[in-house]
């Protein structure tokens, strides 16, 4: 594998996690809770759309196959996606929504924050930029977490719930093989290793305050960084590239 061939594929990755999750979010639109939810999910779905724009710009540019980014979004196969498993779950309900969102706002804003002095310097500048975003999508997935933690019975009960069923995919956000390996070395990349405990601990901090406990089953579940991924994924591109797939070339 070339850098150039790691490089590409380690923006990707973080590009579809960031389409993939931005894809779930929006199907809140006009079903939030209340309407100040409905109106905060959806603005965080864009931010997430946003980011993908600006990372799978970068990764064409750096491929330089002519592609383009709405080709990189909307007309690969299921197993030519490599998010992580996590951005994929279904929403099932707002407290399950909120926890996988927690889980990734978390990592993905230590892993900005040490992208930011990436040897690339235009992967430095979309880390920079896009982590103003996520630090608003943390506090707000934070707040929420303890809101509904340490709230009615109901609230606590299902967002535990949520707790214990997608605690299994978050081992995966610290997933690491021959792409991570070669941008770290270069200085393109991170080592998110290097803060697998930080993420433990900003958790356990939110997760005290709402009175959450972390799953003692341990067992955990990986395979969406290299293309084996859970039932729900073909169900969301099958919405997700309908336009693409119907109307081939079509531009807004």
């Amino acid at each position: 594998m070339t850098t150039q061939e790691a490089f590409y594929n380690y923006i990707v990755r973080f590009g579809d996690d960031s389409l993939i999750l931005g894809q779930r979010l929006s199907e809140w639109c006009g079903h939030g809770p209340i309407l100040e939810e409905d109106i905060a999910l959806t603005n965080i779905a864009l931010d997430l759309i946003g980011q993908t724009t600006n990372l799978f710009e970068l990764a064409v540019q750096i491929e330089g196959k002519g592609k383009d980014v709405d080709q990189l979004a909307f007309l690969r196969l299921e197993k030519e996606y490599t998010n992580l498993l996590l951005v994929e779950q279904p929403n099932v309900d707002f407290g399950y929504t909120i926890v996988r969102q927690f889980f990734f706002d978390v990592f993905r804003k230590l892993t900005f924050e040490a992208l930011c002095q990436s040897s690339d310097e235009k992967l430095a500048a979309i880390a920079e930029k896009s982590l103003k975003e996520i630090k608003y999508h943390l506090k707000h997935s934070s707040e929420w977490v303890i809101r509904l933690g340490d709230g009615t019975e109901e609230s606590h009960t299902r967002v535990q719930a949520a707790v214990n069923t997608l605690w299994k995919f978050t081992n995966e956000l610290f997933y690491q093989d021959e792409v991570d390996q070669k941008v770290i070395e270069l200085g393109l990349g991170v080592d998110t290793s290097l803060f697998k405990e930080a993420w433990q601990l900003h958790v356990e901090k939110v997760f005290t305050e709402a009175t959450l406990t972390i799953p003692a089953n341990t067992w955990q579940h990986e395979g969406g960084r290299k293309g084996t991924h859970t039932e729900h994924l073909g169900y969301l591109l099958s919405e997700m590239q309908y336009m693409q797939r119907a109307y081939p070339n079509m531009e807004w």
